[in-house]
Order: structure tokens, then C-alpha cells, then sequence
């Protein structure tokens, strides 16, 4: 029985004490990541002091937070970078606290950008949303760097005039 035993010995690694190595790593090559070219790490970005310009285009949208983008008309700009030069990720901030990240390693784009928001907010019913519709964005390099608030508001296409009807009423009540 113990010439058994020995074998045994011989042969567990564990009771030998781990004598065989195990299997090494590979720290080689890695896949290159499939990204553009001339497509920025935001924080690549900030230690150069290279500053965003973001898309004006965000700010006539009138898109209502809790829609899929794919039902706003202007496909164009969809597929626009949502900032100059483009980015693989960035933060979108809402003023209440609410952060989502939008991501594309192509350079994050318009749509990109409102899918992330769309996913937070595809649940929420109309009237739970206080301020619906996307205002723009902002970015504040003294705040974030790597950040953009997220301005919304609480109607969809301007409404010209508005304030002037109340103080026709305002007229009308002082006669």
C-alpha cells in the first residue's frame, strides 16, 4: 500500500507541492481595438488640453427623452459626432444627478448619445417626466472635463409669442 501512496505523491500536484507550473499568460499582443482613426480617449484629451466643441445640432431636436431616437426625421444628423474632435466615450450629466455613459469606439455619435439617455428614461411615462425634451448639452471644462450636462426643458418646438399672449390677458383683466 504505501508503494501506492508514493506514486500518488508523484503524481498530485497538490501534495508535491505544486511543482508543476501553471500555465502562463499571454502579455503579448492584444486585439487593436476596432476604433477610427483620429477617434480620441476623453482623457487622452484633457491631458493635452485639447478642447470639445459639441454638435449645435443637439439643440434643435426637440426630441422628448423617453422616445426612440429613430422616430425624429433628421437622420443626418443622427449620424453626427456629438463632439469635435470625436471621442470613444463620455459621460452625459443630468442637472438631478442621473449619469449615463455613451459609448462607441467609432466615435460616439448623436444617436449614440440619445440611445444612452433613451435607455434611462424608455419606462417613464409622460407626465413623470417634469422636463421631457433635451435642450442640448454642455460641456464645462471646469467642472468635468470628461463630462457633458444635459439640459432639458419643458416644451418641444419654441412657441413664438408666448409671452406676449400673457400680457394681452394681462391688458384685457386691467380694462
Amino acid at each position: 500500500m504505501s508503494a501506492e501512496t508514493a506514486d500518488l505523491t508523484k503524481i498530485d500536484s497538490a501534495v508535491s507541492g505544486l511543482s508543476s507550473s501553471p500555465p502562463e499568460e499571454k502579455k503579448g499582443h492584444r486585439r487593436a481595438s476596432s476604433s477610427a482613426a483620429g477617434v480620441y480617449n476623453i482623457n487622452d484629451l484633457e491631458k493635452e488640453g485639447k478642447e470639445l466643441q459639441i454638435a449645435k445640432e443637439t439643440q434643435k431636436l426637440n426630441w422628448k427623452l423617453n422616445t426612440s431616437p429613430a422616430t425624429l426625421d433628421d437622420k443626418e444628423t443622427l449620424k453626427k459626432f456629438l463632439t469635435t474632435p470625436p471621442v470613444k466615450k463620455i459621460d452625459l450629466h443630468f442637472p438631478l444627478g442621473l449619469e449615463v455613459t455613451a459609448r462607441n469606439l467609432k466615435g460616439v455619435t448623436i444617436k449614440d448619445a440619445l440611445d444612452a439617455i433613451h435607455k434611462q428614461f424608455k419606462k417613464k411615462a409622460d407626465d413623470e417626466l417634469e422636463l421631457p425634451i433635451l435642450a442640448g448639452f454642455e460641456w464645462d471644462k471646469e467642472e468635468s472635463w470628461t463630462r457633458l450636462i444635459v439640459h432639458q426643458k419643458k416644451e418641444g418646438a419654441p412657441s413664438s409669442g408666448g409671452g406676449k399672449k400673457k400680457d394681452k390677458k394681462k391688458e384685457t383683466y386691467d380694462e
